[in-house]
């Protein structure tokens, strides 16, 4: 509403998510403090830093998804300007500082845990606690966690997988081609006469 309709800017909208990213990390963190005093159980924030970072990965992976998605037009007329208004802004490089200053954060908040604490970062800790503790909202939220953790379980296996395999070590482009360098072989640019 405050924009009137236009498209986000890149840097607006790299500012906005660098304010989630930057909540999300500190609301992290408070979740790992063990007392009133402020003391961090390790073991907590080694878990949590893992399943942010994987979190953030992920999300990069998504918006790449997303955004090839929306790089293939149609040839209908209006079908291009249409794909250009509803095109989600993303940029990578963007993405990798925002989401580095985003673990950045949550490292410095590990050695100084008193920053952490803030009325805004309270309060979304506070209204957390008191979702996960209604009812009928309170199993809904257990059951989204549950989902959740089952999938970055999934992402973590799948990665060590692709390492036990080397399948991120071999490069695709080359897997049919032949060492000689003959004319023998076509691809589907090739004419033939």
């Amino acid at each position: 509403m405050l924009r009137g309709g236009r498209r986000k800017m890149l840097t607006e909208a790299y500012l906005i998510k660098f304010v989630k990213y930057f909540f999300l990390a500190d609301v992290t963190l408070l979740f790992c403090l063990d007392n009133a005093q402020g003391d961090i159980d390790m073991s907590r924030v080694t878990i949590a830093g893992l399943v942010l970072l994987i979190y953030f990965v992920g999300k990069i992976q998504s918006n790449q998804m997303r955004r090839s998605m929306f790089n293939v037009q149609g040839n209908m007329p209006g079908m291009q300007e249409m794909m250009q208004k509803m095109r989600p802004v993303f940029d990578v490089r963007y993405e990798i500082v925002v989401i580095a200053l985003a673990v950045g954060i949550f490292t410095a908040l590990i050695f100084f845990p008193q920053w952490a604490v803030n009325p805004i970062s309270n309060w979304f800790l506070e209204t957390i606690l008191d979702i996960e503790d209604t009812p009928i909202f309170g199993f809904i939220f257990k059951v989204i966690g549950f989902f959740f953790m089952i999938s970055i379980f999934m992402k973590v296996a799948q990665g060590f997988m692709t390492l036990l395999t080397g399948g991120g070590l071999v490069d695709r482009n080359n897997d049919n081609r032949n060492d000689d360098d003959s004319d023998d072989h076509f691809d589907d640019y090739t004419e033939i006469k």
